[in-house]
């Protein structure tokens, strides 16, 4: 099964809202691999691999979620390389 890896960023009020807890609980749902992070202009990272109609699912999710309030706009890149994750994680550096 090929898998598609993405790489998206998120602008908005998304830091401080919980907003990193939230992709990873969404992500529990979902059989994809990768991690977020806050970006220090503000923004929020996030990158993920999974078979595309899984992705595509979970990425709706977020969007569908309580997080859309907080999301002003998103930007959206296919990557070459999956994100060296084990399972789903919040990065802190």
């Amino acid at each position: 099964m090929p898998s598609v890896s993405k790489q998206i960023f998120y602008e908005g009020n998304v830091q401080g809202v919980g907003f990193r807890w939230s992709v990873k609980h969404i992500a529990k749902g979902f059989d994809i691999i990768g991690w977020v992070r806050n970006l220090p202009d503000g923004r929020v990272e996030l990158q993920a691999s999974g078979e595309p109609a899984e992705l595509t699912a979970f990425l709706e999710a977020i969007g569908q979620s309580e997080l859309r309030a907080h999301i002003q706009n998103q930007s959206e890149t296919l990557l070459d390389e999956p994100p060296v994750a084990r399972g789903f994680e919040i990065r802190h550096e």
